[in-house]
């Protein structure tokens, strides 16, 4: 009897093992594995990269993965943006007052664009400001948000590479789409008014294009981490901080001075700020990247960084370099106090390839965007001379 006793508890534990291994294996399986850098190469599929992944419902970052925003980020037909940064144990950015941060090579940025569902077919997205859906610290919530696409900048010994990845319609991984892709949406704005639109992915070169930060070299570098766009506070999960000064904490960020001596973007949504401000915050990080003098629109001697004095340089009385149907027929890029008269409203409010400014990145108008800039053009003292 103690003979067949001791078999049934060892059938029994038998049988409890198999369970057990599989619920281990499984959670072994839900870790992801580090963080891959790859130093050349162009992996097929996301998830190769382990930066962001996958896990149950909702998208996570993978270990020492910082998210990060901007004050005023740049628009793409109202998509919202998961950012995030990692750096090789034991390296640093470097601080730079008024450009990008000097990464090392290593260093891997993404950016997940997505849209809060709505109501309608699957191909219904909604076009708000609400970010309640948006990462904090706890992941996306994918019964919330559609993933579209993330683009990996990558910062390898001879500079950075861009590289596109599409998410699949199951929302499991993202595939490497260099050619670029096109994705049918609609935007359901808050009152039920529905626009159809088609989202472009833009292929590598086009990528490049975008972050092209010395025409002369054909040099890419980041947009979004700078001082200035970065100088403000993020939800982390352990209470609200300032970005850079995380960055600080976590070892991400070397050379930081006072954050009084940093300087700081407005936010274009924030109306206790100026009107000013906030419209140039708006073109710094729109327009700048290809609007300066060693920028992809340097023969347009149109510069939008945020600095830029109020004359000529930003548009003021300028007239276009070249004429065409991108002027519009009006004589001068700004004509203060007199949006209609622009030419730089006009073109954002255009839709029309060889009109439309900027000429890739959106497939609809910025309607709020566009009413800034016409606001703070209006307010603007002055008229040009004939």
């Amino acid at each position: 009897m103690r003979g067949a006793r001791v078999t049934g508890v060892r059938r029994a534990a038998a049988r409890l093992a198999g369970p057990l291994l599989v619920l281990l294996l499984q959670s072994c399986a839900r870790a992801p594995a580090p963080v891959h850098f790859y130093p050349q190469g162009r992996p097929e599929h996301l998830s190769d990269w382990h930066v962001v992944f996958r896990s149950g419902d909702r998208l996570a970052l993978n270990e020492r993965v910082v998210p990060y925003d901007l004050n005023t980020p740049l628009f793409s037909d109202y998509a919202h943006k998961l950012r995030t940064l990692w750096l090789p144990a034991g390296t640093a950015a470097q601080y730079v007052p008024d450009a990008t941060f000097e990464f090392p090579v290593g260093t891997v940025i993404t950016k997940t664009f997505f849209y809060p569902k709505a109501a309608g077919s699957a191909q219904s997205v909604a076009r708000t400001y609400d970010a309640s859906h948006d990462f904090a610290g706890t992941g996306l919530d994918l019964s919330q948000v559609r993933l579209i696409e993330t683009r990996v900048l990558v910062r390898r010994e001879k500079g950075w590479e861009a590289l596109p990845y599409v998410w699949n319609a199951a929302q499991t991984d993202a595939e490497l789409a260099r050619t670029g892709d096109e994705v049918p949406l609609e935007l359901v704005a808050g009152d039920g008014a529905r626009e159809r639109f088609t989202y472009v992915v833009p292929n590598q070169n086009q990528c490049a294009g975008c972050h092209v930060a010395d025409l002369k070299t054909k040099a890419i570098a980041p947009i979004g981490p700078k001082a200035r766009h970065l100088n403000r506070d993020y939800p982390y999960p352990q209470g609200a901080q300032n970005e850079l000064a995380y960055l600080v904490k976590v070892g991400y960020l070397t050379g930081l001075p006072p954050l009084e001596q940093v300087p700081r973007n407005a936010n274009w949504r924030d109306e206790s700020q100026s009107l000013e401000a906030r419209a140039r915050a708006y073109l710094d990080v729109n327009c700048g990247h290809c609007h300066n003098p060693k920028g992809p629109a340097d023969t347009t001697a149109l510069t939008f960084d945020v600095g830029t004095p109020i004359d000529r340089h930003i548009g003021l009385c300028k007239p276009p370099v070249a004429a065409g149907r991108g002027t519009g027929d009006h004589l001068f890029d700004i004509v203060p106090g007199h949006p209609e008269d622009s030419i730089l409203p006009f073109r954002m409010a255009s839709r029309e390839p060889g009109v439309m400014m900027p000429e890739q990145g959106r497939g609809t108008v910025h309607r709020e965007g566009l009413e800034l800039v016409r606001d703070w053009i209006a307010s603007m003292p002055g008229e040009c001379g004939a």
